[in-house]
């Protein structure tokens, strides 16, 4: 199965659809992981706060695809805001991994009230720098926040990974990403599935394709250049949420899926939400 790729403003690309391995832990998480990448994705999203980069470095080995051909992501956890933090904590990332390297480390949550997320950004750019990072981003991050990393450092993050689905498809923001070359990552990109999967907007645009209500929604993801991270422990389901590059969504189709907009699901504005 061909995936296409998005370019990164470093010159590294990004998958157009990624695994996400939230709650996914122990033997049974490691399997699923593997399962994913026998399927077909080749981007595997984790976090330090996850608490499963172990898995996913296991995942990573016991896989019959090649190191190089893998993309891992990890996030830098609030607690470690600080330049000489944000370094202890990818390299304990790198051990709990097992792994030389991580192909895109993010920033999980600006903490603007902390206020050392531009410290942590600089130190980003240092391990960028040593090899240690092939791409540094950010999650979580509104305009404003985005332009300081900018405007301070000189360097614009690669991709920022947010809350996007039908419900809040956050189209300012992904504007501003498209004018400053950020690729928008969505997490949770089925948001409420149930609600949304069920939605008669939904539900009919999939059976004019022939298609699943995921396999729509998430087609509506890769179609706005945004990548979705969607999250399952079973094969036929993980089979089920690759397998949407062979349809295409029309421009009105497109629209009336965004007018499902009605705002957050759970909260997390950047501006106040504090997690560490």
């Amino acid at each position: 199965m061909s995936i296409p790729t998005l370019d990164l403003n470093n010159g590294s690309g990004l998958p157009a659809i990624g695994f996400g391995t939230y709650t996914l832990k122990s033997d049974a998480g490691i399997a699923s992981m593997v399962s994913a990448i026998d399927e077909g994705y080749r981007l595997l999203d984790s976090a330090m706060n996850y608490e499963n980069e172990t898995e996913v470095g296991a995942a990573v080995r016991a896989s019959s695809v090649q190191r190089e051909e893998l993309l891992v992501t990890t996030k830098l956890p609030g607690r470690h805001h600080g330049y000489t933090e944000t370094i202890a904590s990818l390299e304990q990332s790198l051990q709990n991994l097992g792994l030389d390297y991580v192909d895109l480390y993010l920033i999980h949550w600006p903490l603007p009230r902390v206020d050392k997320y531009v410290d942590s950004w600089r130190a980003m750019i240092e391990l960028r720098d040593r090899g240690l990072v092939r791409s540094i981003g950010v999650s979580n991050f509104t305009p404003t926040q985005l332009t300081r990393l900018i405007t301070e450092t000189g360097v614009t993050p690669a991709v920022n990974q947010v809350e996007l689905h039908p419900k809040f498809p956050q189209a300012q923001l992904r504007e501003f990403h498209r004018e400053h070359g950020i690729v928008t990552e969505s997490w949770s990109p089925l948001g409420n599935r149930s609600d949304i999967t069920s939605a008669p907007i939904i539900t009919a645009i999939a059976e004019a394709h022939g298609r699943t209500p995921t396999q729509v929604v998430l087609r509506w993801h890769t179609q706005l250049a945004a990548v979705p991270i969607p999250k399952s422990a079973n094969p036929e389901r993980q089979r089920e949420n690759i397998t949407i590059f062979d349809f295409e969504l029309t421009e009105s189709e497109i629209a009336q899926i965004s007018s499902l907009e009605s705002g957050r699901l759970w909260g997390g504005d950047p501006d106040t939400h504090e997690e560490f």
